[in-house]
């Protein structure tokens, strides 16, 4: 199985929720309205883009993930946590 590389889909996100929990099922399940099976990874909750190398000052003091799904407003499906100590 092959990897995928997260370089330019690093998001800075106020939470990380599984779809099957009760908050992020009742976000897909309302504003977004898709069902929770169809989602693999979490889902971002207000994320915003944050360059890999810190390029204009971008930090992230709460969540890091690489988000390779489509953004519904606020809520952001595909993610996946991950460290970058930035």
């Amino acid at each position: 199985m092959r990897e995928t590389v997260c370089i330019s889909n690093i998001q800075c996100c106020n939470s990380l929720q599984s779809a099957e929990s009760a908050q992020g099922a009742g976000v897909l399940g309302g504003p977004v309205g898709i069902s929770a099976g169809c989602i693999t990874g979490l889902i971002g909750l207000s994320c915003t883009p944050i360059s890999v190398l810190g390029i204009g000052g971008n930090n992230c003091t709460a969540q890091t993930a690489c988000c390779l799904g489509k953004t519904y407003g606020t809520v952001t499906v595909g993610c996946n946590h991950i460290n970058l100590d930035l």
